[in-house]
């Protein structure tokens, strides 16, 4: 039976970035650059990658440099145009998608990610939709997580999460799948365990910021529930509908950088600039005085 397409991916952008002050202060985390691109972009492109059509970030106050990133920088574009800039005109491509293709909605407290979630819930609709938090920075560009996951839903249905393997020893910093039955990079999920205690970690497959979720799971959320750290947690709304609808976890062989956090955005920098032609040279040259 053909599953329904997911047309619609949800970004939660409301948080503050404090780790990342005196930055954010006047820039929104989301859109600190990895190499020469903001990070909410690699997100967005990955959703485009995997079909997605609909684009809502839910956003905060304080945050309207999102909404003029992604609108047409008229008089940039006039005058690159004048100047006959192609090539700068050409990486302007991305930033700028078709009208009405975005939509941004409000999360009026910082309640946790299933309420930011919760909160586009009537944009989403009843249909099957993606969640892609841009803090984490999936990188395989010949085949996107999220496409990846993608994919494997159009043959399974359900929910689709990405996970990936990390130390035990840091499995308390997230949230973990109870395994089922794998096929390759496939895993029924029989439970998941938001950041369990040390020792108590059902698995080491850890959630890494990609879903595809069914609408239900906004019935769910709705309830408010609070969860780890007194907030309305994503992954507890997903767990009162294991055994319910299917889910399934699919393990990303790709990189993975954690650009929360300045050690994991510093690295990103690097490992990205150490793939691009025009700077590699330069950035690996330097890298060899240290």
């Amino acid at each position: 039976m053909a599953q329904p397409r997911v047309r619609k991916a949800v970004f939660p952008v409301g948080g503050m970035g404090t780790r990342f002050l005196p930055a954010t202060k006047a820039v929104p985390k989301e859109l600190l650059p990895v190499v020469d691109k903001p990070l909410l972009q690699y997100a967005v492109d990955e959703a485009l990658a995997a079909g997605c059509e609909q684009m809502i970030f839910v956003t905060a106050r304080g945050k309207g440099a999102l909404e003029d990133y992604f609108d047409i920088a008229g008089e940039m574009v006039a005058t690159l145009t004048a100047r006959g800039k192609a090539a700068e005109l050409a990486v302007l491509d991305g930033t700028q998608l078709p009208a009405g293709d975005i939509a941004y909605v409000r999360q009026q407290e910082p309640l946790g990610l299933g309420h930011a979630v919760w909160c586009a819930r009537h944009l989403v609709g009843r249909e099957p939709f993606a969640v892609l938090l841009p803090d984490e920075l999936l990188w395989e560009p010949a085949n996107p997580c999220l496409k990846q996951m993608a994919d494997a839903h159009a043959r399974v249905g359900g929910n689709v999460i990405a996970v990936m393997e990390v130390p035990a020893e840091h499995t308390h910093r997230y949230g973990i799948i109870v395994p089922g039955q794998a096929d390759g990079a496939l895993t029924e999920m029989t439970g998941m365990v938001e950041k369990p205690k040390a020792g108590t970690a059902p698995s080491r497959l850890a959630a890494v910021g990609r879903y595809i979720l069914q609408p239900e799971v906004m019935d769910v959320l709705s309830q408010h529930k609070r969860g780890a750290g007194g907030e309305i947690q994503l992954t507890d709304a997903m767990a009162e509908l294991i055994g319910i609808q299917p889910f399934h976890a699919w393990t990303f062989g790709g990189r993975r950088f954690d650009c929360g956090d300045k050690a994991g955005h510093i690295t990103a920098n690097i490992a990205l600039a150490l793939e691009r032609p025009d700077i590699a040279p330069d950035v690996r040259a330097y890298l060899a005085t240290l």
